[in-house]
């Protein structure tokens, strides 16, 4: 898949390598504006349980 998406990229090694960074910029930025904050409700990390009767007795 990244040897095809290399092939296809316009221009030099250069301006591959750089056009790759910004690809990849851009979807981190998707990922943390969008896709994250909507799937963190979703998602059971705030389930946690905590024993209160042990931590009462110290």
């Amino acid at each position: 898949m990244y040897g095809w998406i290399w092939r296809h990229l316009p221009g030099t090694t250069w301006v591959k390598a750089l056009i790759s960074v910004v690809l990849v910029l851009a979807v981190v930025f998707v990922l943390f504006q969008w896709v994250f904050p909507w799937a963190e409700p979703l998602l059971p990390f705030n389930d946690v349980t905590v024993d209160q009767g042990m931590a009462a007795t110290r």
